[in-house]
């Protein structure tokens, strides 16, 4: 528990800090975002604010896992893996923020590229888990035997394939949140909130969710990374708050929503993510809508989209948006958190 707190202040100071200094450093050097040409009118005058801010957030995140390790001196190789994939969804953002700043245009990376250094990442990671760990590679909600059901089991290469679909979809829906101040980085705070309980909660109870089979400080190590970026998180959110004095850029969403897909791969909570990241899903869901409604049927059923647009073409003020977004996030999580305990309940006898 010490080194769970220990690694979350660090990371929250690390941020605070960090943050503090790339806005004065970015400001320095001129580098700004650009703003995309159909975001509503009163974003034009964002133009300018620094950008890639999810720097500080992966650095922090990172820096504080390492320096709470040395506190036990215990790190597990599914660990590592995690802060890898998050470090290496991190550079493929930055990558794409870079590009444009340097063309002074909301294009980055080619779409195509993009999905290319993300698949990389994630396929690379998998694989790696599936080879090299004892990772249990059946479909799950909150524990790896959920679904005593033969199709439940995908088997390294669909686990693999599965785990994929699972940190491109989450990365992306993270991504498409990011446009309000505050929004994604808020919500996030809650998502990773979660997966420190759950992490935490399957350390403690390896009977139920066979951890000792593998290591005893497995789910300890994934409290840790989770705490980390939860940390991390808030401290961006001091600078990003409306009005945001910087953005995460894709530096910081896809390594965010990296994050959180591994995070729930690696405590057998995969089909519980959507659940506690259920404002990830319905922003994209919403686009996906959008689009499919205006190609079909030529209409658009929202005034724009993702989502968090829509209500501030109807009126709504920003912060308004930005507030009840978070609610609705904490809600999500403390449903996914409920749904996990009951499930406890129900295996140890608890509730019947």
């Amino acid at each position: 528990m010490i080194r769970i707190f220990l690694a979350g202040g660090i990371a929250l100071a690390l941020s605070l800090v960090g943050t503090k200094y790339l806005i004065t450093l970015l400001t320095k050097l001129s580098l700004g975002q650009p703003i995309h040409e159909d975001a509503p009118q009163g974003h034009t005058v964002k133009a300018g604010t620094p950008t890639m801010g999810g720097i500080a957030i992966v650095i922090a995140a990172v820096v504080s896992y390492i320096i709470s390790g040395r506190y036990r001196g215990i790190y597990t190789l599914r660990g590592i893996l995690v802060v890898a994939a998050i470090a290496g969804a991190g550079f493929v953002g930055f990558l794409d923020d870079w590009i444009k700043i340097r063309n002074e245009r909301n294009l980055g990376l080619s779409k195509g590229a993009k999905m290319l250094g993300l698949i990389g990442v994630a396929v690379l990671f998998s694989v790696l888990v599936v080879t090299q760990t004892k990772q249990h590679t059946e479909l799950s909600f909150t524990r790896f035997d959920n679904f005593d059901v033969s199709w439940a089991d995908l088997g390294k290469v669909g686990w693999v394939i599965w785990a994929v679909v699972l940190i491109i979809g989450s990365s992306n829906a993270v991504n498409l949140t990011d446009g309000l101040d505050g929004l994604a980085a808020g919500s996030s705070i809650f998502a990773f909130g979660a997966f420190v309980v759950i992490g935490f909660w399957t350390f403690r109870h390896p009977e139920v969710y066979n951890l000792a089979s593998q290591t005893d400080t497995f789910g300890l190590d994934l409290a840790v990374i989770a705490a980390s970026m939860m940390g991390a998180c808030a401290g961006f959110l001091w600078w990003n708050a409306a009005p945001a004095q910087i953005f995460m850029g894709d530096t910081g969403s896809l390594a965010i929503g990296t994050g959180l897909a591994c995070l729930s791969l690696m405590t057998s909570t995969s089909l519980l993510l959507p659940v506690v990241g259920a404002l990830f899903v319905v922003e994209t869901c919403s686009v996906i809508i959008q689009v499919i409604s205006f190609r079909r049927f030529g209409k658009r059923v929202f005034r724009m989209a993702p989502i968090h647009h829509h209500f501030e073409l109807a009126g709504w003020p920003e912060t308004t948006v930005i507030i009840r977004f978070w609610m609705m996030s904490a809600a999500c999580t403390a449903a996914g958190l409920g749904l996990f305990y009951r499930d406890f309940l129900v295996v140890t006898g608890t509730l019947t």
